[in-house]
């Protein structure tokens, strides 16, 4: 199962833990709330541009392969979540580390320490390296330590739902200081509060103006 998936798929299943870890008062999502999910400029890389047709096909793979599923809330609308904390029976603190993986890539101890803290408080890089390690070490292991690239000092950390991924001789670029990665994840943290607002404001004006055309129905 850890090998699976290809990328449209991993997207999927990393916004449905961010989005039910950090707005679960929106969740489980709609089709548009995942495929705009998908598409969000902040906490991405890379950045895609999904149409519903490409998630509604990664989403029915990932409901026969038991990770998604439709909820029963009986709403108008359907929604789905996802299944791992289930299937796979991990922790809030494994499903956060997991989610910043597949919505960015293979990152550092630091990096995933500043990044996934917007979904679970990460104390420490010891307990980032404990969780890593215990997702490496599992039956059919969901994580791997990357070889360390030339330029960099720290080894970077990838999942792999998606299979291995490719390693690259290229020298990168430094990492950057823990400060600096706290207050790209803050700012990244507002912009997508303020992108969940705007998309929250543009479906009440459109409830608001259904209302209005069945009201003029009675006038």
């Amino acid at each position: 199962m850890t090998n699976q998936l290809n990328q449209d798929e991993v997207r999927v299943l990393g916004c449905f833990i961010e989005k039910e870890m950090t707005t679960p008062e929106y969740y489980p999502l709609t089709l548009n709330a995942l495929t705009t999910a998908c598409n969000q400029k902040s906490n991405r890389d890379p950045v895609v541009a999904f149409d519903e047709t490409t998630v509604v096909r990664a989403l029915d793979r990932l409901r026969h392969l038991g990770l998604a599923m439709q909820a029963g809330d009986g709403g108008r609308v359907p929604r789905y979540k996802h299944a791992l904390s289930v299937k796979l029976y991990l922790e809030p603190e494994e499903l956060a580390v997991l989610a910043e993986l597949m919505l960015r890539g293979p990152q550092t101890l630091g990096e995933l320490r500043a990044r996934a803290d917007r979904m679970h408080s990460l104390k420490s890089l010891e307990e980032v390296e404990i969780i890593l390690k215990h997702l490496a070490e599992r039956k059919e292991p969901l994580v791997m330590q990357m070889p360390r690239q030339p330029g960099r000092k720290e080894c970077r950390y990838a999942q792999l739902f998606s299979g291995v991924p490719e390693i690259s001789d290229e020298p990168a670029a430094p990492a950057p200081e823990t400060a600096t990665l706290r207050v790209r994840a803050e700012n990244e943290r507002l912009a997508a509060l303020e992108a969940e607002v705007a998309a929250l404001r543009a479906e009440l004006e459109s409830i608001k103006g259904q209302i209005e055309e069945f009201r003029a129905q009675f006038e």
